[in-house]
């Protein structure tokens, strides 16, 4: 394709690596059907063929058609650049949201599905920060720490899917929020100090919110009821709750009545055993004056 006198090589298959459709994912398959679907009339409906699109946009033809037959995701770019050839208005660049969404791990979807819900958030982190709470930095770093090693592709939409859960803290009504963190947790310098740093100061905002509620749990503090491991507990409007701990019930969600109440009841005394969020908060403002 020419541009400006060059010749600019238009995006191929090869060129999009970790953007097809997962078949098991059904909601996903039909999010990306719909919009190819729409994508081709759209294009069919001001006569362009497909192959006069595929250059206007910078992508192959072949590719054009895999995207129209919902066989792969179109990148945000590739729904904004067909929005202004096939003049859609902004239509076609608002299913950008739903689009990316497919791109999550069906697992994470879930959990934002139902953070999105919950009303009362209860969270104990012993290992690592709780995403809810990461920074961007943080969150790259972390995931360049994993092995086997990540592809650039599968760490930015792991990234992705992350930054999509903070939506939870712009939500109204806003929902109840309590963290609960490992001392531990805050003193490993992820991605180096000045990440370090930067991750401390997003925790002293975020417990500016009235509605979060961020506690330290000390680290010479004795036997306590959070060394079973990580503990979730989400209420929701209707009286139901789901809960997770690494340290019961086999590690699985589970929504009975009677194994929430003893996960609530854990969670309650991490609580009480940790420092006040006023406490807390004088002991990050603490360690960012030390480092």
């Amino acid at each position: 394709m020419a541009v400006d006198g060059e010749v600019r090589q238009l995006r191929t298959e090869a060129d999009e690596p970790g953007w097809e459709v997962d078949p098991d994912d059904e909601w996903g398959v039909a999010v990306v059907t719909t919009v190819g679907r729409q994508l081709k009339l759209r294009r069919e409906a001001v006569g362009m063929r497909a192959g006069d699109f595929g250059k206007a946009v910078g992508y192959g033809e072949d590719l054009v058609y895999k995207i129209e037959a919902g066989k792969r995701i179109p990148r945000p770019e590739y729904l904004d650049r067909a929005d202004e050839v096939l003049g859609a208005g902004g239509l076609l660049a608002a299913m950008k949201e739903d689009v990316a969404k497919v791109r999550y791990p069906k697992r994470v979807r879930e959990i934002a599905k139902l953070e999105s819900q919950a009303v009362e958030v209860g969270l104990y982190s012993n290992h690592n920060i709780h995403g809810l709470l990461q920074t961007e930095e943080h969150m790259r770093a972390l995931f360049g720490a994993w092995l086997p090693a990540h592809s650039d592709e599968e760490t930015e939409r792991m990234v992705a899917a992350r930054l999509a859960r903070r939506s939870i803290f712009e939500r109204s009504p806003a929902p109840t929020l309590s963290f609960v963190q490992e001392e531990v947790t805050l003193r490993r310098p992820v991605g180096g100090r000045m990440v370090w740093r930067r991750q401390l100061e997003r925790l002293l905002e975020l417990g500016e919110l009235r509605n979060v509620a961020i506690q330290v749990m000390p680290t010479d503090t004795e036997d306590h009821f959070g060394t079973g491991g990580l503990i979730e507990v989400l209420k929701f409007a209707d009286g139901t709750a789901v809960g997770r701990s690494e340290g019961a019930f086999s590690g699985r969600p589970v929504t009975d009545p009677k194994q929430i109440r003893i996960l609530d009841l854990r969670y309650s005394m991490i609580r009480a055993q940790a420092l006040t969020p006023r406490e807390s908060r004088a002991f990050i403002e603490q360690m960012l004056g030390e480092s």
